[in-house]
């Protein structure tokens, strides 16, 4: 891999420590990107612990096969984590699971590949699909889709404010020329955008909204995270490491949700564990380092929940 393609994985001590490693014990890295977190827990295991990975992207299937190829103790499955139940199921874990960890969102080889398009911030074909062998690229959809529906991405995956004027100029754009590349949209966004927001490319909420809906990844977390409460055992972890506040609001209400559990009338009398809450929060959200900040500027926005299992 390039220096340039090269990924520095953020929280990675915290997020590990986070999982409360059992020598024995089995775990999963639900979005393996170029393997950090994975390689730290497997140095953390011993003979018997096992690690199970699961990364929609054929790159990071190929980085898999080639760092982890001869360690008996580690599998990856090229699938969504929205799959994470059936796939533990195959593995017979279900509810023998010591810890999940997801790193949410794109990795940094991802968007500095300008050839799968990712990023405003150089050229490339307008792709955006983390398996690139699945479902409509970025400018595919784009090429389709009403005005109603890309207003509607834009304004509740970005929280674009200028949604509507963004998709109307979508729409105008396409009309004269089919939108194939990341700089073609980068400059029909700036131009639409009236109002840029201090030290943010104008590009960057709707490139963000854009991606996360080809991709699925608000669906695919909550179905996830569901998932994740199903296959952990007693006093297993859950470590999320989000890095937008939707990701995050999710995470963390949906912490909330299993640790109150049951909503009862207040007035009827019943014992906590009847309840029936499925989570505890484990210490309040953790933010990646000023240090670190300096070292890995896209660190600067990530927050990491951790929750244990009852």
């Amino acid at each position: 891999m390039s220096a340039a393609l090269t990924h520095q994985t953020v929280l990675l001590n915290e997020a590990v420590q986070a999982l409360n490693i059992n020598a024995d014990g089995c775990y999963v890295d639900g979005t393996f990107g170029r393997g950090g977190h994975s390689k730290l827990i497997l140095e953390q295991l011993g003979e018997q612990g096992k690690l199970l990975a699961f990364d929609k992207d054929p790159q990071a299937i190929a980085t898999a096969e080639k760092e982890f190829s001869n360690d008996t103790r580690f599998s990856i499955s090229q699938t969504s984590f929205a799959e994470l139940e059936a796939v533990v199921k195959q593995y017979g874990w279900a509810g023998d699971v010591d810890g999940v960890l997801l790193d949410l969102g794109v990795s940094s080889p991802q968007i500095d590949d300008a050839s799968r398009g990712f990023s405003f911030q150089s050229d490339g074909p307008l792709d955006m699909r983390m398996n690139p062998a699945q479902g409509l690229s970025a400018a595919q959809w784009l090429a389709d889709a009403d005005e109603k529906d890309i207003a509607k991405v834009l304004k509740e995956y970005g929280e674009e404010r200028f949604a509507k004027r963004i998709a109307r100029a979508i729409i105008h754009a396409r009309e004269e020329q089919p939108i194939q590349t990341t700089k073609q949209l980068a400059s029909i966004v700036a131009a639409a955008n009236p109002k840029w927001e201090k030290g943010k490319d104008p590009s960057t909420r709707s490139f963000q909204a854009i991606r996360i809906y080809i991709n699925s990844e608000l669906d695919d977390l909550e179905q996830c995270l569901q998932q994740a409460v199903n296959i952990l055992k007693p006093g297993g972890r859950l470590v999320v490491i989000s890095f937008h506040s939707l990701e995050d609001r999710i995470v963390k209400r949906f912490i909330r949700d299993m640790e109150k559990g049951e909503q009862l009338p207040i007035d009827l009398p019943v014992m906590h564990v009847q309840v029936n809450s499925r989570l505890k929060r484990i210490g309040k959200a953790i933010k990646a380092s000023a240090n670190e900040v300096k070292q890995n500027p896209r660190s600067r926005s990530a927050v990491m929940r951790i929750a244990e299992r009852l």
